[in-house]
């Protein structure tokens, strides 16, 4: 019964979280953190796709956890897989949202930031990640005793800056909303979970 949650659970994750980058960020170019910020920069400075970017950029922390911690390894890889080509998969439809429904890029950020914190949060409930960062910081949360959504949000903070610099001031601003969003929806997910 747990291994159905479980694949249930990275599933739907991995759709909220391909709803909030495809529907919400993407059209106004804001980011997320972690390696969906940096698949979402690739997209935005070349034309590259945000999942496969993200899954190219996510080797070497695989690396790390292949050799650190196998479990987060196996528990991990799906997530990163199925969220990464859900963004895809789903990145076509966002243009038909666009247009149906006009969105203020504040708001825009805001519940764009929801859906991928609680499609982040679900999945580490499980002791899953969409790899990248948070694969990462559930590797550093072991170690430093750190709730996993606090170090998420300073990993994404570093990278939102180095997509301001290289985007835009206004993409730097409201990718802040973003992540302020995604941490808080992430911590309120993962709360009193212990790695």
């Amino acid at each position: 019964m747990f291994i159905i949650k479980k694949i249930t659970t990275i599933l739907f994750g991995s759709l909220l979280l391909s709803i909030g980058v495809n529907f919400f960020l993407i059209p106004f170019q804001l980011l997320d953190g972690g390696m969906i910020g940096m698949g979402l920069i690739i997209k935005y400075l070349t034309g590259f796709q945000t999942g496969l970017a993200i899954i190219l950029l996510s080797v070497p922390i695989f690396t790390l956890a292949w050799i650190y911690n196998r479990s987060y390894f196996y528990n991990s890889l799906h997530g990163m897989l199925f969220s990464s080509l859900a963004i895809d998969y789903l990145s076509p439809l966002h243009y038909p949202f666009i247009a149906k429904f006009q969105l203020p890029a504040i708001i825009s950020s805001i519940v764009g930031g929801v859906f991928i914190g609680l499609g982040i949060g679900m999945m580490l409930r499980y002791k899953t990640s969409t790899g990248g960062t948070d694969l990462l910081a559930q590797l550093l949360s072991k170690v430093i005793k750190v709730n996993l959504g606090i170090i998420i949000f300073v990993i994404d903070a570093i990278v939102i800056v180095i997509g301001g610099i290289l985007i835009s001031t206004e993409t730097l601003i409201l990718s802040i909303i973003t992540i302020i969003f995604v941490g808080l929806f992430t911590t309120i997910c993962t709360w009193n979970l212990q790695y």
